[in-house]
């Protein structure tokens, strides 16, 4: 299942629409187009004698986020040295988890010392 879904999504090809209004991210969409902040310059009519454009403050920056084409489906095509490397990683990774035999505690024996008199109280030093 898991290795369905890896496939999945490492193949899934996507875009990522951004909307700037001046220096401002006013959206951002995924798949779809981002929505406008309704600044954009409005056409007018041609003029012949007065032909000038203003710039427009909105910008869109549409970024294309592409999953890999070719999937490998075999792991046959392994050489000896991937092989080699392999076995011992997984001979390692299963001896790493060996369990003590028992719970090892040095201190078990030995009894904490006594206090007789409490120094903070005596020495009259505290922590504030």
């Amino acid at each position: 299942m898991t290795m369905a879904l890896l496939v999945l999504f490492s193949t899934v090809s996507f875009a990522v629409s951004k909307h700037y209004c001046g220096d401002f991210l006013v959206d951002v969409a995924v798949v779809t187009q981002a929505e406008t902040c309704g600044m954009q310059l409005q056409q007018s009519s041609k003029d012949d004698e007065c032909s000038f454009q203003k710039s427009s403050c909105c910008t869109d920056q549409i970024k294309l986020v592409e999953g890999q084409d070719e999937v490998k489906t075999s792991v046959n095509d392994l050489d000896f040295q991937q092989q080699v490397f392999l076995a011992s990683f997984v001979y390692t990774y299963i001896n790493l988890f060996e369990g003590l035999e028992q719970n090892v505690i040095p201190h078990k024996n030995y009894p904490p010392p006594f206090l007789v008199k409490d120094i903070h109280i005596l020495d009259e030093v505290f922590l504030i």
